[in-house]
């Protein structure tokens, strides 16, 4: 079975969840999508989840931890979600809004309220639920707890919710979702909206710029517009930091203008 595991811990913190997982399922496969999540960032952390989760195999465990309200009323959940294309997934971890996007990415999902503490550690720390209450809980999914014995099953969830991109005439209006390591910026433009060609001239916020289908098409330094591996319009810059270039962070507004004559 097929554990995998997000956070914005860094180092050290992912040992404990993992040597908790296996000494429930000792013959879990756990995999970590990334304990690099910028810390606090829920969205962030929901975005890499997102976008990650689906390429799993059926039946998958997945625990991500980005919890500032740690320790709090905050409650612990659990995901059942599933579909024809993807099968059945699982996740398991805060109620603040970073499992539902991936949730929602699988299919029809039903969210649970963990409250069965049989399943936790003894002794629970209030600032590290991921090792005594997300990580135990996971591992008992996985190796076949049906998931409605971990609590009542829940209406009422803190959903998190990226919106959609929408044509505007020749524009495109979209919000900035995430912001990775090289410095792109992903928007929240949907490939489906994108009618344009490689080496259409666009403008973006007084830049211009060409549409191209990967980075290595224009100079090094040069910006560009594509669609991204994750299925979204992204800027970025050949060897360079779009986000750094245009001064933008997540949340920030984009509007991709297409120049006439292109």
């Amino acid at each position: 079975m097929v554990i995998t595991l997000l956070s914005d811990f860094g180092d050290v913190y992912p040992a404990s969840m993992k040597g908790v997982i296996l000494g429930i399922a000792p013959a879990a496969n756990i995999v970590d999508i990334s304990h690099s999540v910028t810390r606090h960032d829920v969205r962030a952390g929901a975005f890499m989840l997102m976008t990650c989760a689906k390429y799993f195999p059926a039946g998958t465990v997945h625990i991500a931890v980005v919890d500032p309200g740690v320790g709090t009323k905050r409650r612990p959940i659990a995901i059942m979600a599933g579909s024809p294309d993807f099968g059945r997934h699982y996740f398991v971890g805060p109620d603040n809004g970073l499992l539902i996007p991936a949730a929602r990415s699988i299919g029809e999902f039903e969210v649970y309220g963990i409250t069965n503490e049989k399943l936790f550690r003894k002794n629970i720390s209030c600032t590290f639920h991921g090792r005594d209450i997300f990580a135990p809980v996971g591992a008992h999914i996985s190796k076949g707890l049906d998931i409605k014995n971990v609590g009542g099953k829940s209406a009422d969830f803190e959903n998190l919710d990226f919106g959609v991109g929408e044509k505007k005439g020749c524009s495109l209006h979209g919000r900035i979702i995430f912001i990775d390591s090289f410095g792109n910026i992903v928007t929240n433009i949907s490939s489906g909206l994108v009618e344009l060609q490689s080496g259409d001239a666009l403008e973006i916020h007084g830049r211009r710029l060409l549409f191209h289908s990967s980075y290595g098409f224009c100079k090094d330094g040069e910006p560009l517009a594509l669609i991204g591996s994750h299925g979204f319009l992204e800027i970025a810059v050949n060897k360079g930091s779009a986000a750094h270039l245009f001064g933008k962070n997540p949340g920030d507004e984009i509007i991709v203008q297409k120049l006439s004559g292109s």
